[in-house]
Order: C-alpha cells, then sequence, then structure tokens
C-alpha cells in the first residue's frame, strides 16, 4: 500500500468523473463519497471498485447518471420514489436527505427507493443521518449471493443493514453484510491470498473454510449466524420491496448485471425527542460500560461498532490514505 493526501484522492476521482460526463454537483457527491470510504478503511467500496464503477457507466450498463429520483407516493412519514436507474450514490443521498426532513416533521420519517443502483458503502448513508442528530437506519437488497440455509444453491441477497447511533465523540456505526464477509472483504482476501480470520463459506466439498478462493469457487458464502442470517435476508428482501414496489432479489437475479434495486431509509429525530444531553448521557453510560469489559488475553480493547474505522479516519487524514498502488494507477490512467 502507498499513501496519498485525501484531498489528492478526491480530486482525481472528481476529474475522472467530470470527464465521464457527471455534473459538477453530482461529481462532487460520488467523489466525496468513494474518497471517504477509501479514507475509512472501505477499500472494497472505495478506489478499489472506482475503475469498475466507471467503467460500467461508460459502457451503459443500465447507469442514468442524469437521472433524479421521482415522486411516486406520500402516506405522511413515508414516501416512494423512483430511482430512474440514476447512479446509486446520489440517488440514496437524496433519499437519506429526504427521510431526515420527515424524520424533523414527524419523528421519524421513511423513504422506499425503487429503480436504483448500487450505493457503494451503506454505512454512508447511516452517517448522513447521524450527522443530522438522527438515528439511520437503512437497507438494500441485491441479487442472489448467498445460498439459504439448507441449501447449497444461491436464492437470497447479501442484503447489507446500517444502524448508526449519533455520537459527539464518534457516531455509532452497525454497516453488516448477510454474509460473514462482504464480497468487497472477500475480493481483497482473495486478492491477497491470506486466509479469513474465521470461517466464512464453504468450499466444494460442502466443508467450512477460510480459504476466499476456495469460497468463489463454491459460491457459497456463510450467511451470519447460520440459519438466522438466512432468515434475515429473506426478510429485508421481503420489507424493502413491499415498501418501494420495487424489484426483488429473485426478479434482479433475471438480469445478467445487478440493477434497479431497492433501498430503504429511516431516520429517527432522536435528538428532538430525547434532548440532546439526554441522548450524550444515555449513549455515554452505553459505550464507557462497554469499554469496561475485559479484554481477552491477547485482544485489544472493546470497541463499539465504528470506533476502529474512526481511527483508521485519523491516521488517514494525518499520515495520508492508503491505497493499493494498482487500482491508484487505474483511476490515474482513466
Amino acid at each position: 500500500m502507498q499513501r496519498i493526501p485525501f484531498q489528492k484522492l478526491y480530486d482525481e476521482c472528481h476529474r475522472v468523473l467530470i470527464k465521464t460526463g457527471f455534473a459538477p454537483d453530482r461529481a462532487e457527491v460520488c467523489a466525496r463519497v468513494f474518497a471517504e470510504n477509501t479514507r475509512d478503511g472501505v477499500h472494497s467500496h472505495g478506489l478499489n471498485r472506482f475503475p469498475q464503477f466507471i467503467e460500467r457507466v461508460r459502457e451503459g450498463r443500465h447507469i442514468d447518471i442524469h437521472a433524479t429520483p421521482k415522486k411516486v407516493d406520500g402516506f405522511g412519514l413515508v414516501e416512494r420514489w423512483d430511482g430512474c436507474l440514476g447512479a446509486g450514490i446520489p440517488n440514496a443521498t437524496f433519499c437519506m436527505d429526504r427521510a431526515v426532513s420527515l424524520g424533523r416533521e414527524h419523528g421519524i420519517g421513511c423513504v422506499a427507493l425503487k429503480n436504483t443502483n448500487h450505493w457503494m458503502r451503506a454505512g454512508t448513508y447511516g452517517l448522513q443521518a447521524a450527522d443530522a442528530g438522527c438515528i439511520g437506519i437503512c437497507w438494500t437488497n441485491t441479487t442472489r449471493l448467498i445460498p439459504p440455509w439448507g441449501s447449497a444453491e444461491r436464492r437470497v441477497g447479501n442484503n447489507p443493514l446500517v444502524i448508526a447511533v449519533p455520537r459527539p465523540g464518534g457516531h455509532v456505526l452497525l454497516d453488516m453484510a448477510i454474509s460473514q464477509f462482504s464480497g468487497g472483504k472477500m475480493e481483497i482476501y482473495r486478492r491477497s491470498g491470506e486466509p479469513l480470520p474465521v470461517e466464512g463459506g464453504y468450499d466444494t466439498h460442502g466443508k467450512l473454510t477460510r480459504d476466499a478462493v476456495a469460497i468463489h469457487e463454491s459460491g457459497r458464502s456463510l450467511p451470519i449466524g447460520y440459519w438466522k442470517g438466512s432468515g434475515l435476508a429473506l426478510v429485508l428482501d421481503l420489507v424493502v420491496t413491499l415498501l418501494s414496489g420495487g424489484r426483488c432479489t429473485c426478479q434482479l437475479a433475471k438480469e445478467k448485471d445487478e440493477y434497479g434495486v431497492s433501498q430503504i431509509f429511516i431516520a429517527i429525530d432522536v435528538t428532538t425527542l430525547a434532548g440532546e444531553r439526554v441522548l450524550q448521557r444515555t449513549v455515554g453510560e452505553i459505550i464507557d460500560d462497554l469499554h469496561d469489559a475485559p479484554p481477552l488475553e491477547g485482544h485489544e480493547k472493546v470497541t463499539y461498532p465504528g470506533e476502529r474505522m474512526l481511527k483508521t479516519r485519523r491516521e488517514s487524514l494525518t499520515h495520508g490514505v492508503p491505497v493499493d498502488p494498482d487500482y491508484w494507477q487505474q483511476v490515474l490512467d482513466l
């Protein structure tokens, strides 16, 4: 890995997006998200994914970079929007902003989005809500990526789920795939040849393994919590499809490329509901109690979800963002 200044990373992404035809405001949003994802250590949905994203846009593969979401229905604090096959990042950014506005008005706001594209790091939009003083909840469905429990054939989506809670010292951010390891993280281990830290799926013989290459060959990622993760993936797909009126996992799987996915954005105005002092005191007490848990021998202190990301962010801003030289050169060459 080599380190480059965050501003340089942003500027190069922005340059390529403008050359690709993005309007300046949309290029700014996309460049910022790709750069921030890399800054926070989420390389699989940052720099490493950027060349592939640009290639897909330039080939005209189901992404309309000029499209903006259109409102379909409104039911008080719940709204339905059509993403019109626009780029996933600006679509998702808009919809979480809209959910926050509804949350300010009603206490809670929910925006269901259909017909959109990959939003890259799911946690981006939870952090967006938390920055606004709201609890943020969001998820998306995907094409078939995981076998349901009791089968070796992929039928359910790896539907990432995000819950973010605002906190002055650094937001709590749960951003989890339904597989033990996300597809992007699995690709990083596959490229490096290093074993996974725990079993992440099955090999072609049906045995649990830490070998990312073997899991890629079998196509059998392990769902979190075994049957519980499999069930969670299913109900997330059911809820997002029913609320958005969009396409479900089995319908997405009929296409060669994954596009036209369905997403949910929920914002709860917890700062107004609880009061800022109560919010800070309550979250602080819970986090302090967690930090007081004695770590196992040989392990670092117990951390809350998102705490290590903040450490990575500080290091990136101080010493430069670590990037894979191969991917960085690909961006420079675009």
